[in-house]
């Protein structure tokens, strides 16, 4: 499994682990019932804390995104269609709000932003 942690984000190791894991189950990289690195071996990989492997995928586990069969490993949940799609439009959400953000800081009005939402659109 392909993860890149970046080192000197202000974002925990453990959070840019679960979101790199939550974005390839749901794009569907990751399919269900499919399993995991180990702990250990994912630890081993990334040169990180094997309690920071734990803890993410903890913290994956009590979202929905895995399940842990202890002696076994940890897998993809099966997931609920309509909770893969609301997971998929709250990615969108979050990156449209950030794009929001950012052209509001540059003075662009509310106008200007529909504008050019409408433009891309028409590319589409």
């Amino acid at each position: 499994m392909h993860i890149i942690i970046n080192n000197s984000s202000m974002v925990p190791i453990y959070e840019q682990l679960m979101n790199q894991v939550k974005n390839k189950i749901i794009s569907g990289e990751l399919g269900e019932n499919e399993a995991l690195p180990s702990v250990r071996a994912l630890s081993g990989e990334l040169r990180i804390s094997s309690l920071t492997v734990k803890k993410a995928y903890d913290k994956l586990e009590e979202e929905g995104f895995v399940i842990t069969v202890h002696g076994k490993g940890t897998y993809v949940a099966e997931t609920d269609k309509e909770m893969a799609m609301e997971a998929r439009r709250k990615l969108v959400e979050d990156d449209l709000s950030l794009a929001i953000s950012k052209a509001k800081s540059v003075g662009l009005s509310k106008d200007d932003i529909s504008q050019m939402v409408e433009i891309i659109l028409e590319d589409y």
